[in-house]
């Protein structure tokens, strides 16, 4: 069963709906026990980073959520649950993120070339990593749905996080999804993807199944 973060902004409802539509267990919380036992992990994320992280915080998930992380729980963070993977982000530099990769989460700069403005609103292009869990049965180069004004610098074959599982060009490139072992992450909205974000979040899906039939690492 996947368990979905509730910390009170997320996009829940329209996450669930692709989730029931996928015929695939889950369970919606904002207890830190449910975490702590959780068999996967989903974190959708809307709204403001340290609003984000406060609240994790003030409901006690932070600690569980990195302890579940590091056992090999799989666990999928979308647009800001990816970007709470990280140190911290310029949104809220007092916050600190879960550190679970390095690397500071950046802001689009206002005097991006045109017709690009902030925040990044609507359909743009992927380029795919070979191999790539996540997106596997994924046709070439695929437009999905993005909202965001903040993004993890990186290029091709240049990312930070050396888990770069997309990339994509607004302006100038970064890094639209991450994976590496039981961590996954998407900047983009997959609730909001159409068919493409449906096959991505059945992926997630399908590695938390063949997880299940292992034991947690530690």
């Amino acid at each position: 069963m996947i368990t979905m973060i509730d910390y009170g902004a997320g996009n829940l409802r329209s996450v669930e709906n692709g989730l029931r539509h996928l015929d695939v267990p889950y369970q919606i919380t904002s207890k830190a026990s449910d975490v702590a036992d959780a068999d996967a992990l989903l974190l959708p994320g809307v709204g403001h980073f340290g609003q984000m992280i406060r609240s994790l915080e003030t409901l006690e998930i932070i600690d569980p959520l990195r302890t579940a992380i590091a056992a090999g729980v799989p666990y999928l963070g979308i647009c800001l649950g990816m970007q709470a993977l990280f140190e911290r982000s310029e949104e809220a530099s007092s916050c600190k993120g879960l550190g679970i990769f390095p690397g500071t989460i950046r802001r689009f700069p206002e005097g991006l070339p045109h017709p690009f403005k902030v925040p990044h609103m609507g359909w743009n292009q992927l380029e795919i990593a070979p191999r790539s869990r996540l997106f596997a049965g994924v046709t070439a180069d695929p437009f999905v749905y993005f909202a965001h004004s903040y993004y993890l610098p990186g290029q091709r074959n240049g990312a930070t996080t050396g888990a770069t599982a997309a990339w994509c060009d607004y302006g100038q490139p970064f890094v639209a999804a991450i994976e590496r072992e039981n961590v996954f992450g998407v900047q983009f909205h997959p609730e909001k993807s159409g068919d493409i974000g449906l096959q991505v979040v059945a992926n997630f899906a399908r590695v938390c199944g063949e997880k299940a039939g292992g034991e947690r690492a530690g």
